[in-house]
């Protein structure tokens, strides 16, 4: 792949996600894609990402704006830069309620791209608490927004 082919599955990868298109979203990431979530802990395969994302869209309703995507002339890494705009709606498990409370968050994303498919992904989230990795759990709430860390 090269860099447009890259930037071009990154906007794929995205405009699933904020279609709701679990189907073509997931065809979008290798078999044995990882995924990095919180302090180092890592995640590996599709069928994991498959439940991550059963969880998020079961308690969280997400889209993802201002998006700008970047990748390395060889096609083999990309970046992308988004605010997430989401609202809390079915309580997590161990998690404050749910009250429909929403959040906006500026964040970004780490790709490494292999045979035409997203291999790697790192979310990180920026919060008012400095700058953290995104996973399922919320650590702090107020009565309007809420943060993961």
């Amino acid at each position: 792949m090269n860099q447009q082919d890259s930037i071009n599955l990154v906007e794929r990868y995205y405009a699933a996600f904020n279609g709701g298109d679990m189907d073509t979203f997931l065809n979008l990431l290798t078999d044995d894609v990882i995924h990095d979530i919180n302090q180092g802990k890592r995640e590996v395969g599709k069928e994991a990402f498959t439940q991550f994302m059963a969880c998020m869209n079961y308690n969280y309703k997400e889209q993802l704006v201002d998006m700008v995507i970047m990748a390395t002339a060889d096609g083999k890494r990309a970046a992308a830069e988004f605010v997430v705009l989401g609202e809390y709606i079915k309580t997590d498990e161990g998690l404050p309620a749910a009250k429909g409370q929403k959040y906006r968050l500026p964040a970004g994303a780490f790709f490494e791209i292999r045979d035409g498919k997203v291999a790697r992904i790192t979310i990180i989230i920026i919060c008012k608490t400095g700058l953290l990795r995104l996973v399922i759990n919320l650590t702090t709430q107020s009565s309007n927004t809420i943060e993961r860390r």
